[in-house]
């Protein structure tokens, strides 16, 4: 197996260093998977116990200048590792005014992705960062743990308020619950809720956008059963680990366009965020 990338343009090496900040924020080990036009970060706990799932894809395209990968095998044209998010951004962040970055796959000793970063010099000479960032293969027969998990029919979708605004909230929350109610409609409104024996507070947001989906080849969120059945005005709601919340609120690097709260309700209550960015921006010409 083989890979290699090089990220020249400035703007993409600082957007790829967010990614990878936000990624890092929320766990400690990652899968990173590698294909022939894209690289996706993973991570599949299991929901039912507090746990986080991350599906990232990025187009290879947008961000690196060179690219080659070899995968596994012809049929199975894929690599998939595993390593510390927040050794990459270490070695990423070295390399913010950097001329370019590359990351390969070494052996040395131990299986590596390697980082080199060429940093800005005055003279002729060069200044050459080396970070070998320690990493795990993952054997082919496991990769089916990591499919992209399926996109459940939900009750209610909406964009959530800006999330500046939005920690400063749960952050006091905080500290009169372990658990927030969200609970949002079809119709643009959405509010957090904690209460205990002594208080019971509320924080109610209204106007918000109520995106469409396709689902099942649907023209619009109409196709979904679940969304269309209910009324407009119903509250959707799904007690979560405000914790939790407040490091995925925390952890945004990416400065998203939007980011879509999507709620379902079942025997379990639980959330689905995704950042949503409005197109892919085109790169600054050279």
């Amino acid at each position: 197996m083989k890979f290699r990338a090089k990220l020249v343009d400035i703007s993409c090496i600082q957007q790829f260093t967010n990614v990878v900040a936000t990624v890092s924020k929320l766990i400690k080990v990652c899968t990173l998977r590698l294909t022939s036009d894209k690289l996706y970060f993973i991570l599949s706990e299991t929901v039912v116990n507090g746990g986080v799932q991350i599906w990232c894809e990025l187009p290879q395209g947008h961000f690196c200048d060179e690219y080659a990968m070899q995968g596994a095998s012809t049929e199975a044209n894929e690599i998939f590792l595993e390593l510390n998010p927040e050794n990459l951004l270490r070695a990423l962040k070295t390399g913010q005014s950097a001329r370019w970055i590359k990351l390969k796959l070494t052996n040395k000793h131990t299986p590596c992705l390697t980082v080199e970063v060429d940093l800005p010099t005055v003279g002729s000479h060069q200044r050459l960062a080396v970070h070998d960032i320690p990493i795990t293969i993952i054997k082919r027969r496991n990769w089916a743990d990591y499919a992209e998990p399926e996109m459940p029919n939900f009750d209610v979708s909406i964009a959530m308020p800006a999330l500046k605004m939005l920690k400063n909230v749960v952050d006091k929350m905080k500290n009169i619950s372990n658990f927030v109610v969200l609970s949002a409609n079809q119709s643009g409104e959405m509010k957090l809720s904690v209460e205990t024996d002594m208080v019971s507070v509320n924080t109610h947001f209204r106007d918000l956008f109520n995106p469409s989906w396709r689902h099942d080849g649907g023209d619009d969120a109409g196709e979904n059963p679940r969304a269309s059945q209910r009324d407009p005005s119903e509250f959707a709601q799904a007690r979560i680990d405000i914790r939790r919340f407040s490091q995925f609120l925390s952890g945004q690097q990416v400065n998203p366009n939007r980011v879509i709260c999507s709620e379902f309700t079942s025997l379990l209550l639980e959330y689905l965020l995704e950042c949503v960015f409005d197109g892919e921006k085109e790169r600054p010409s050279s």
